[in-house]
């Protein structure tokens, strides 16, 4: 495992992930992202005999290989598992796999490596451990996340307390993600974004479904100490004032990004070296071409 910076607390997130299996999780971003994660592999016509699920939390995508017909055996890597989970598992931290180099055919997660320490390590990692013209297909929460509750929070924690507490994690963005695969050595890299918006009566509503996602803060350098009452009531109020529908409900914004890439492979195709074009552009433009340097002339 390589070495970086420590953003997350690795063990508060399981404790929080534990809770919210205890309360009834709320899994509509999981099971959101598990049915479009079976349409982007319905798009791939080939089949993967093992196929490893990387810390996503329920059973969602494990259900949507084994309905998929493209898939053989299916292994679930966690920390920690649903009790009912009928899949082969395997406990292990996102951040150290045990997997052989060169011994999957395919590596999913939904929802789970945003709260990575050492992402590019874990991209690394999931490479090695894919055959050649292996896949892998993720979903992460996205930079774009939760802007609405985070700007209601910075508004009122300044007013209120006069400063700022770290209390939303630094999500990555498209074009970080796509830096990360490259320097991971994935072929054929794809980024994409989907942004969804939910509506809730409160924002207390919001921050009950963030709690039974095992999502609320799990910062090392968050404040232990809970935000003051009277900070409490004019985050609700900046929300309301400024994110509210017509009809009185609080929009979320929620951003997925989908990542894939795959272990290279001879067979795969490859970009063009500079000069082997068989045809001119000018000429398949039918302009005229003009050498560098040349400026072209006036007419009239």
């Amino acid at each position: 495992m390589l070495s970086g910076p420590k953003i997350f607390d690795r063990k508060l997130l399981h404790v929080r992930q534990a809770r919210a299996r205890s309360l009834g999780p709320a899994t509509f971003l999981l099971d959101r992202a598990a049915t479009e994660l079976g349409e982007r592999l319905s798009a791939v016509l080939r089949r993967f005999e093992v196929a490893v699920d990387l810390g996503t939390p329920t059973d969602a995508v494990r259900r949507t290989l084994a309905a998929s017909g493209k898939v053989g055996a299916i292994i679930a890597a966690a920390c920690s598992f649903e009790r009912d989970s009928s899949f082969l598992r395997v406990a292990t931290d996102e951040e150290a796999l045990p997997f052989a180099d060169r011994s999957l055919d395919l590596v999913v997660s939904v929802l789970a490596l945003q709260f990575v320490n050492d992402l590019p390590g874990t991209l690394i990692q999931i490479r090695r451990a894919l055959k050649p013209d292996g896949l892998m297909l993720a979903a992460l929460i996205g930079g774009e996340t939760l802007t609405e509750l985070r700007e209601a929070i910075t508004a009122a924690e300044t007013e209120i307390e006069g400063g700022l507490s770290p209390r939303v994690a630094p999500f990555a963005d498209v074009r970080e993600l796509g830096a990360l695969l490259q320097r991971a050595g994935f072929a054929l890299p794809v980024i994409d974004s989907e942004r969804l918006v939910v509506r809730y009566d409160s924002i207390f509503a919001l921050v009950r479904d963030l709690r039974h996602m095992g999502a609320t803060n799990v910062l090392r350098e968050r404040r232990r100490k809970p935000l003051k009452r009277t900070t409490v009531e004019r985050m609700a109020q900046v929300y309301a004032e400024r994110f509210a529908d017509a009809d009185g409900r609080l929009r979320a914004s929620f951003e997925i990004l989908w990542l894939s890439g795959w272990a290279p492979h001879e067979s795969q195709q490859k970009p063009l070296k500079p000069g082997s074009a068989v045809q001119r552009l000018s000429d398949a433009l039918n302009t005229q071409e003009i050498s560098t340097g040349e400026k072209p002339g006036r007419s009239g």
